[in-house]
This record gives C-alpha cells, structure tokens and sequence, in this order.
C-alpha cells in the first residue's frame, strides 16, 4: 500500500516538473502566432501602396451584342386559300417589285368575273337608251336614276371579284432576293402557310439593346462598329432609331442602326458584337479594379487618411480592363489603397510604400 502512494507521488511530481519546463515554451509560440497576424493587433502597421485620385480622360464605350437584320423582310402568304397552280420564281434569285411570284387558282373566280362583265356591259346600254328617253322627256328622271344605280351595282360586283382574283396572285411587295419555297405546284395553302421569304439587302440594319443608364447619352446620328462572328472585318453603321420606351423587363433601350454599304458577309440573323462609342468623358475618376470591395448592397474602397484606412462606399460606372469609373463617392485628390486589401480593415495603421 505505501509502495502504492510512493508511486503516485513520484508520478505526480514528474508532471509537474513537465508542466513547469512546458509551459513557458507554449505560452511563447502562442504570443508569436497571434504577433503573426498583424490584423488583430491595432498598433501594427500594413505596408501597401495606393493611388491618388486625379481627372483623367476615358472614352464612354459600351460593348453589347445584337442582330443583323435585311434592310426589309417580309413572309410571303395568301390572301386566300386555295391550290398553287403556278410558282414563277427561282429560289435564291432576285426579283423586281411587282413581279408575279406564285399564282394560286382562280378559275370559279375568272367565270363569276365575265358574268359581272356581261351584266356591266347590258347595264351600260340600257342607260345610254335611257339617257336619250331622259333628254327627250320621254320618263322621268326617277326611272333614269334606278337604271343608273343598277348600272353602278354592277360595276361595284365586278371591282369586286377583280379585286378577290388579284388576292390570289402573290407579287413582290419590293425588289429583292427570295429565299427556299415551301410549297409546290399543286400544294392547297391557306392564309397561315409561309410560301418562301423575301428581303431586301441593299443595305443592311443591326438591332441591339444598351443599359438604361446610357440612354440619355445615345442619341440618332451616333456611329458605332460591329463585328460578326467568323469574320475578322470591322463593319460601321449609324444609329437612325430608338425606341421610345425602356422594356421594363430588361432595363434596356433598344436601338437600330443602318449599315448602308451591302458586304456578302453581312447574313440576316447572324450575331454582332457591338462597340457603342459615346460621348468622352474628360474628368472621370478611374481606380483600379483590384482596389474594388463588392459588398451586398454595392461596392467601396479604402481610402488612406491621416495614417489610417477610411472605407468609403462608391457607385461604378464604365469598366475597363483593369480600370474602373467611379460615379460617386470619391473626390479629387483622395487616396486609394490598392494593395493589402485583405490585410487591413477600418482604422488600421497603414504606411504607403509606392504610389501607382
């Protein structure tokens, strides 16, 4: 029992001596860790380099993407149904405006149109007769009157099965190219069916959309460039409308420009990028991106100040590629921290090695 109590009193005298000798190198490496991270520390000192604001000048660009679009373009359809009896066009080739392109079948029209004609041309003698009995009193002037209005009646129906025979004749609203047919000889369309395409590319339009805030620095008559994909070439074309309203959906303003020199490459449908040029802006301030904090409800930057960092909230507007412009927020001749971001936070002691 005493060898028993001897042995616990030993160990528990070498623990300690171990604890003793421990401590003093645990408390040591623990102070050096938290020494290391000079972000807990107030007093300590960040090094970091920084900007100062000044007015510099930037070219307003804005980048967005849009549609080439034929300078017209239009489905040809029917007026009427009814069975294609003649298509007197060539797919891909060009037409004049006014051309016949399809004819669709008219032949229970064509009879009702010289019965009409027979009933004008009967209507017209019997008012001549009647015009001669009229001058020599021989009726009444209401006699003659009912004899003109059936001579009218008739010339009315017959305008007007002329008028459902032209329905069925399909004629190029404007010169151009016309594209694949549809249909054939023989085919029965109706009013929905879509018989080919034509379009019109003396000249070429581009649609594209911009951001709302830029809609009061584009105006009619702007020029911009476009590119196309596959295709190296820098195309221009200027603004000729805009739409009055900004789509409540997007938050954009859609815009029209026309390209009025024709180029092979330029196909209808195809993708643009578009480079928008707007006014310069001749006292912008520009920070670097890096300099940038996002933040939930916005962005800020850190400003050096007296020794110690400020964070101020910005608005930001045009983006560069390594640049950006602040709207609102910072001043002439304020001092923007653009390095150590992740070191330093609000009041804490910095000391500017470089200005850049």
């Amino acid at each position: 029992m005493k060898n028993n109590k001897k042995k616990y009193l030993i160990a528990l005298i070498v623990l300690v001596l171990l604890a003793i000798i421990l401590l003093p190198k645990f408390l040591s490496s623990t102070t050096k860790d938290n020494a290391g991270f000079t972000g807990n520390k107030p007093d300590a000192i960040v090094s970091v380099k920084a900007h100062i604001i000044k007015p510099e000048t930037v070219d307003n660009k804005v980048l967005t993407t849009g549609t080439i679009l034929a300078n017209e373009e239009v489905e040809l359809r029917s007026e009427v149904s009814g069975k294609i009896t003649k298509i007197l066009f060539k797919e891909g080739s060009y037409v004049n405006k006014g051309d016949l392109l399809i004819k669709i079948n008219d032949s229970d029209l064509q009879a009702q149109l010289r019965r009409a004609e027979s009933k004008v041309k009967l209507a017209e003698e019997k008012e001549f007769r009647q015009r001669q009995l009229r001058d020599g009193n021989l009726i009444s002037q209401e006699e003659y009157d009912n004899t003109l209005g059936e001579l009218n009646v008739n010339k009315a129906d017959y305008d007007l099965i002329k008028a459902q025979i032209d329905k069925t004749e399909i004629r190029a609203p404007f010169a151009g190219v016309v594209g694949l047919r549809s249909v054939s000889e023989g085919s029965y369309v109706t009013t929905s069916t879509v018989m080919a395409k034509l379009q019109n590319l003396s000249s070429i339009k581009v649609d594209f959309s911009i951001p709302e805030r830029y809609s009061t620095s584009v105006k009619t008559g702007d020029n911009l460039d476009f590119k196309i994909s596959g295709s190296s070439t820098l195309f221009n074309a200027k603004i000729y409308a805009i739409e009055p309203k900004i789509d409540p959906g997007t938050r954009t303003l859609k815009i029209r420009a026309m390209c009025s020199k024709y180029y092979s490459d330029l196909i209808p449908g195809a993708f643009a990028n578009v480079e928008l040029n707007l006014k310069q802006i001749t006292d912008a301030i520009l920070v670097s991106t890096v300099s940038i904090v996002p933040e939930l409800k916005g962005q800020r930057v850190h400003l050096f100040k007296n020794g110690i960092v400020v964070p101020q909230n910005v608005e930001i507007g045009i983006r560069e590629e390594t640049r950006v412009q602040i709207v609102s927020g910072l001043n002439i001749g304020d001092t923007v921290i653009t390095s150590g971001i992740l070191q330093i936070r609000p009041k804490s002691k910095v000391k500017i090695l470089e200005f850049n």
